[in-house]
């Protein structure tokens, strides 16, 4: 299997330096760090998200958990932005949505790259610390490995700080 077309077509329209990196099926960030050998914080997972009627992906690290109300003044500063009504609520597309819309790329295994179909791209500012970011590559066992700096030329991102560290989970006795 291959990085669809589509995705190398964008990355390298942008002139983004990449790495593609083949691994055995995974279907969580978490697990994919596990596999490559990597501190969960290198690895982002793309979740597609609505905010009333418009969707958009948002990155964050394995590591994290999406807070939705950091999240929703993100996106209420792009609606407002983009001269449309700040949206009330934020939940996680449904699958359908994204089997219907997202057609090049298998769910579970999107790209932090909305601008292919024209949906914003929201990445928090956390994954920015790391000397390189592990994200989907369209395929449970493809990954894209990028710097940065690389991800920084996607003028369209909308970076921010909308994660928060995964709660420990407590022993039960």
């Amino acid at each position: 299997m291959k990085v669809p077309r589509k995705i190398i077509k964008f990355l390298e329209g942008k002139k983004i330096k990449y790495e593609t990196i083949e691994h055995r099926t995974v279907y969580t960030a978490f697990d994919k760090a596990a596999t490559l050998k990597v501190l969960p914080k290198t690895v982002g997972k793309t979740l597609v998200v609505k905010f009333d009627s418009e969707c958009g992906l948002v990155l964050i690290g394995a590591d994290r958990i999406l807070d939705k109300l950091k999240f929703k003044k993100a996106a209420n500063r792009w609606l407002k932005e983009n001269e449309k009504k700040p949206a009330k609520s934020i939940d996680f597309a449904k699958e359908s949505w994204m089997k219907r819309n997202l057609k090049e790329v298998k769910v579970g295994a999107i790209p932090p790259f909305g601008e292919i179909w024209k949906l914003p791209t929201f990445i928090d500012k956390s994954l920015f610390n790391n000397k390189k970011i592990i994200v989907n590559g369209g395929d449970y066992t493809l990954s894209i490995k990028a710097s940065p700096v690389q991800l920084k030329k996607i003028e369209s991102l909308i970076i921010g700080s909308f994660s928060k560290k995964k709660p420990k989970k407590s022993k039960k006795k």
